[in-house]
């Protein structure tokens, strides 16, 4: 099964979500959801969790979270797990509760924070349950509008900052905000999301590919690294093996496989220049590869190629 990509550092802000096991409900009573948003408690008492956002729904759950510790595994294991452990015995029931791995998608906050505030606390009206956001009782939108005290581990500061410095006008202006949308078809900021593992502007990142992502160590049982490996076109990989490789038989089939791997164009695309299918491109890359992984003769020069053109290299 293939694992996502998780980039993790301290004060990072992330989306998470998690759906139940066969989309089936996780929480089956209202009993359920108090004794979920205790667990995001413990979860800022013993692992410096920050969260901004919630809204637990039947079947899935969105928080927006701050990890200050860097350490948002941690976090969500603590809270999925104890969750599960609590569902399963109150029920009687063993194995799984949620779908797989829970969904964490990395957020430039000052890009996107006020707009995914806003998202998640709309998912009751998307899916038909509430008219207004208002009437919902399991999210965070009662407590940034000022209709219930809000609890102490749940942080508002960050996001009504951004509307007013006073409490009061900035819970109106934020109500406002939020409820522009009613009525209207609009698009999820999650539609902008990156490598389906960053929600930010092309400078945040860069900055955190820079920083965080090793290139260099991209693995095929994480797809998502590879959206951030350089790409080059067909026209750079020829001249590169032809400097590499001149007149030798294997050539063509280097170029094809390296086309395959560092394009990012569809195996139609790359057939069409080398006058084959879509599907005799796939066949090739993948004998080229096999030589690779036996002849360190031809390792080495397709790796001298892969040099000269500044490329990542991939893990076979």
């Amino acid at each position: 099964m293939a694992r996502p990509l998780r980039i993790t550092f301290p004060g990072a802000f992330y989306h998470v979500t998690s759906r139940g096991n066969e989309r089936k409900a996780i929480f089956k009573s209202n009993r359920d959801r108090e004794k979920f948003l205790e667990y995001f408690q413990s979860a800022t008492l013993r692992y410096d969790a920050i969260i901004h956002i919630y809204c637990l729904m039947e079947n899935h759950y969105h928080i927006l979270i701050e990890t200050p510790s860097g350490n948002l595994s941690q976090i969500m294991h603590h809270i999925n797990g104890a969750y599960t452990t609590y569902f399963n015995v109150k029920r009687d029931r063993s194995g799984h509760l949620f779908q797989g791995r829970y969904k964490g998608i990395l957020i430039d906050a000052d890009e996107y924070a006020k707009e995914l505030s806003r998202y998640i606390h709309l998912n009751p009206v998307r899916a038909k349950i509430v008219e207004k956001p208002e009437e919902y009782k399991w999210s965070s939108f009662q407590d940034y509008i000022g209709e219930r005290e809000p609890s102490e581990w749940l942080k508002r500061e960050f996001i009504l900052g951004y509307f007013d410095a006073k409490p009061t006008r900035a819970q109106k202006m934020y109500k406002s905000f939020v409820n522009s949308l009613l009525g209207r078809e609009y698009k999820s900021p999650l539609e902008n999301t990156f490598a389906s593992t960053i929600l930010g502007c092309n400078d945040f990142i860069r900055d955190v590919k820079e920083t965080y992502i090793n290139v260099n160590e991209i693995s095929h049982d994480v797809p998502a690294l590879k959206e951030f490996a350089e790409k080059a076109s067909m026209e750079d990989i020829f001249k590169a093996v032809d400097i590499e490789c001149s007149g030798e038989r294997i050539s063509r089939d280097i170029k094809l496989y390296l086309s395959q791997r560092y394009t990012g164009e569809g195996l139609r695309k790359i057939g069409e220049r080398f006058g084959i299918s879509g599907s005799a491109v796939s066949h090739a890359s993948r004998r080229i590869s096999g030589i690779i992984a036996k002849d360190k003769k031809s390792r080495k020069k397709i790796d001298r190629i892969i040099k000269s053109l500044k490329l990542s290299t991939f893990k076979t």
